[in-house]
């Protein structure tokens, strides 16, 4: 909701307090105080704020509000109340202090040329209750001094404490609803920063890994003939040994390079297809080992839409980390919500500290053993959700264990 909707909509709710107190004012005159007032004349006004409000509000379930609606709704305030003071005391009226109140709402809801307005409107109507006293005929039979000193003795204690708490009220709502709004955008904000400051850092690590590439393959290639060569010679077998190390570390660290090119490059530019959850986990278990302690879910045919590789690199990558920390099994589960899809490997491991859940996700932080892992694979995970306007979260498994839990959009009948 924008801040001119969330304002008006505060403004109705006022509305209805502000004329739910005149129509009590003017019963408790009427009644209790026993001054003559131009009842029907009252009732017609009465009846216009009220149904100004209803309309009001049906309007804004189906319009957009703006602040020059706001502006209008305030000024029609402005008339109907000069009105209604006009013929129940005039200035004496205790709550004409409720042009104060649309004053300070106007102050914090409308820009500065629309304040302008809605202050010099009040001002002008309030000053011609002044006026409009003497001009009015006999005939109306307006109440006389010594009713309206009693009416204003009388409400004025009551109307500055209804006025006060209008105010109070109103704006604490408002500013604490518009702090409300201007943290998400900020969160927002901070979002969009880290998704971008992410697709960064994805294209600078297949950068890394096309640049280096090429030393690695040379590097390879000179380490195979160096063993090679050291076989015919008479060197000590530690220098063979070395030798084969090093093409064997060189061959480790291409496979590295060409599974961050793989999900990081290369899969950017794959198309998206409509895939099946059957599809999706086939495809990521392929490459798995130990898939058979890996139970697969129940639920197979929802469809998703994405880069059917990428999406199976990144389910493959959770399902890795599970099986690492699993003692016995992990397990595979499948639902809906909402009409997303949630996607949950949960493992039977020891579990994780919370400060290390919190920080699953950045890249290169591993749990892993140094050499075991760089720490690529939940960040890539999370980054392909995130693109695909899903979602990647870890928490503790009930039971022990950890359960990591993959949200994608489903996919929509426009795109078949």
């Amino acid at each position: 909701m924008d801040a001119a909707s969330l304002n008006l909509s505060w403004l109705v709710r006022v509305r209805w307090f502000v004329w739910a107190a005149q129509a009590l004012l003017l019963v408790w005159a009427s009644a209790g105080l026993d001054i003559h007032l131009q009842l029907s004349a009252l009732g017609v006004l009465l009846a216009l704020g009220f149904g100004s409000n209803v309309a009001v509000q049906a309007w804004h379930r189906r319009g957009r509000a703006t602040e020059n609606v706001i502006l209008g709704v305030m000024l029609l305030d402005v008339a109907l109340h000069t009105a209604v003071f006009f013929l129940s005391g005039g200035p004496f009226n205790p709550f004409t202090t409720l042009y104060l109140v649309n004053v300070a709402l106007g102050t914090v809801v409308l820009s500065r040329a629309r304040q302008w307005t809605q202050l010099l409107a009040s001002s002008a109507g309030f000053a011609s209750l002044f006026v409009l006293e003497k001009l009015a005929p006999e005939s109306l039979q307006l109440p006389n001094h010594a009713q309206l000193m009693r009416l204003h003795l009388a409400g004025m204690l009551v109307a500055f404490a209804v006025a006060s708490a209008f105010i109070v009220t109103f704006m604490e709502r408002v500013v604490s609803s518009l702090r409300r709004r201007e943290a998400e955008l900020a969160d927002a904000r901070a979002q969009a920063a880290k998704n971008e400051k992410l697709a960064a850092l994805t294209t600078l690590a297949a950068g890394a890994a096309h640049e280096l590439a090429t030393p690695l393959g040379t590097i390879a290639l000179v380490s195979k003939e160096l063993a090679r060569a050291l076989q015919t010679r008479d060197v000590p077998q530690t220098w063979r040994d070395d030798a084969v190390l090093v093409r064997e570390q060189v061959q480790r660290c291409r496979e590295i390079l060409q599974q961050m090119s793989a999900s990081s490059g290369e899969l950017a530019a794959e198309g998206f297809t409509r895939v099946t959850v059957g599809e999706w986990v086939s495809l990521a278990l392929a490459g798995v080992k130990d898939a058979s302690r890996v139970k697969r879910p129940a639920l197979e045919t929802p469809v998703v839409l994405g880069p059917k590789v990428a999406m199976a690199q990144a389910l493959s990558s959770l399902v890795r980390n599970a099986l690492q920390a699993a003692r016995s099994a992990v397990e595979l589960r499948v639902r809906l919500e909402n009409q997303r899809l949630v996607l949950e490997v949960m493992d039977d491991g020891p579990g994780l500290a919370p400060e290390v859940l919190a920080r699953l996700g950045e890249p290169f932080f591993t749990t892993r053993e140094p050499g075991q892992g760089m720490g690529l694979g939940v960040f890539l995970a999370r980054t392909l959700a995130t693109q695909l306007g899903g979602a990647l979260d870890y928490e503790a498994a009930p039971g022990g264990g950890t359960l990591a839990r993959l949200t994608l959009p489903l996919a929509g009948e426009s795109s078949r």
